[in-house]
C-alpha cells in the first residue's frame, strides 16, 4: 500500500493515511466492504474524486470530515455508529496521515471494546503522540462516555 502509517488493527479493520488510487484498487482483494475517511475534503493531501474511485470498486464510502484544529466529540459517536452499521464486514479507516484515524481507533478500543490502555493505544502510539488539541479531544470523549 502507498498509504503511510498503514496498520491492520483487527482482522476486520485497517487504518492508514490517505489512500492512493492504486491502494483503492487493492481493497476488494483484501475483502474490504467500506472506506471511512475522517479527513475533510480540503485536506492538503486529499484525493480528488476519492468517493467515486471507492464506489467504482463496489465499496461503500463514508466521510466524517473531522477538523484537525477542532475535532468534535460528537463525530466519535458518529464513527461508532458507522462501525456498528458495518458490523461483520471489513473496513478501511483513513485520514490524511493516520493521526485522526488512530485517535478514533484508540477511543473505540478503550471505550467501546474496554481494552487495556496498552492494547487500545495501538496503532496510535506507533503513529504519533497526540498534540494538546487532540489530547483535549480524547479527554472530552472519554469524560462524555463515562457519563450516564
Amino acid at each position: 500500500m502507498d498509504a503511510e502509517n498503514t496498520h491492520q488493527v483487527f482482522e476486520w479493520l485497517w487504518s492508514s493515511g490517505q489512500l492512493s488510487p492504486a491502494d483503492i484498487q487493492q481493497l476488494p482483494a483484501l475483502g474490504i466492504s467500506a472506506v471511512i475517511n475522517l479527513a475533510p475534503p480540503n485536506s492538503s493531501n486529499a484525493l480528488p474524486g476519492e468517493a467515486e474511485l471507492v464506489a467504482a470498486q463496489g465499496l461503500a464510502y463514508v466521510q466524517i470530515p473531522v477538523d484537525w484544529l477542532q475535532p468534535d466529540p460528537a463525530q466519535f459517536m458518529q464513527f461508532v455508529g458507522v462501525l456498528q452499521a458495518f458490523a461483520g464486514r471489513k473496513l478501511w479507516l483513513h485520514c490524511a496521515k493516520n493521526m485522526r484515524a488512530s485517535a478514533f481507533v484508540y477511543l473505540y478500543r478503550k471505550l467501546i471494546l474496554s481494552e487495556t490502555e496498552d492494547a487500545a493505544s495501538l496503532p496510535m502510539r506507533e503513529v504519533w503522540s497526540p498534540n494538546p488539541v487532540w489530547q483535549n479531544f480524547i479527554n472530552q470523549v472519554t469524560t462524555g462516555h463515562a457519563q450516564p
